[in-house]
């Protein structure tokens, strides 16, 4: 069946990127910074959860509305939204945690329907999850809430883990890594389906990519390697800006709609 014009008028220009290994990558170089860059604002800095909360969230939405502007993926506008609200969704869990006293295991029950019923709106409304068609403001919206909301999750889930269930950051991160190659063997070799295996391992990278940003960037004392927050989140900042940088520079139309 041929596709009108219109309709090809209307899918124009998918708005996130294709599931490369170069997407995984920055991926979990952003949660990871996400997660060190958080404490380094709220506790280094001395601003506190709540101003360091305030601050980040009006940056993110600048950020959105930035985002949300250029119709189609643009590299460095993008994945400067993934930082950013990879920071945003750990400081959102950690507010909830040590301000307002709400358990890890609440935490992580609530955002998990929370993200399940983002995807049970957006598929009632746009009748697919898929991320090769993004390619409208509604679609996009709920694109980023779930992008939110998997941050949120996955930062809960990864301290449950390593800190209420004492598994620590590394077998935590091990623990998580395990999982996603699961998936990834699940994918290639048992056919799982793409958009559930895709949503599932967004999940779980957030509290692989923060396991591993606390290993590195926690006191020896608490179980970490006492590279300290500024230098664990400049090394991965330095390596996300690199990466971006070669994204930037790749042949350009792979971000067309393929299906939708």
């Amino acid at each position: 069946m041929q596709t009108s014009p219109e309709a090809m008028s209307n899918r124009a220009m998918n708005r996130v990127p294709e599931v490369t290994v170069d997407f995984w990558l920055i991926k979990l170089m952003a949660v990871t910074m996400g997660e060190t860059a958080a404490d380094y604002l709220a506790v280094n800095l001395g601003l506190g959860l709540t101003m360091t909360s305030l601050i980040m969230a009006a940056i993110l939405i600048g950020a959105l509305v930035l985002q949300f502007g250029q119709k189609r993926y643009v590299p460095w506008s993008y994945w400067l939204a993934v930082v950013l609200i990879s920071i945003v969704g750990t400081l959102v869990t950690d507010n909830l945690v040590d301000n307002f006293g709400v358990s890890l295991i609440t935490t992580t029950i609530g955002f998990s329907v929370a993200l399940a019923a983002t995807f049970a709106l957006w598929f009632a409304s746009e009748k697919t999850l898929s991320i090769h068609a993004i390619f409208t403001t509604k679609r996009e919206a709920y694109y980023w809430l779930a992008i939110l909301f998997t941050f949120a999750l996955g930062t809960a889930a990864g301290d449950l883990v390593a800190e209420h269930f004492g598994l620590g950051y590394l077998s935590t991160g091990v623990l998580f890594g395990m999982i996603i190659a699961s998936l990834t063997f699940g994918y290639f070799f048992l056919k799982l389906d793409p958009i559930l295996g895709f949503w599932l391992a967004y999940i779980l990278t957030r509290p692989l990519g923060a396991s591993f940003g606390d290993l590195l960037s926690q006191p020896t004392e608490y179980g970490g390697m006492g590279l300290g927050t500024i230098i664990t989140s400049a090394l991965f900042l330095s390596a996300i800006v690199a990466i971006v940088g070669y994204m930037s520079l790749k042949p350009k139309g792979r971000d067309k709609v393929a299906h939708g």
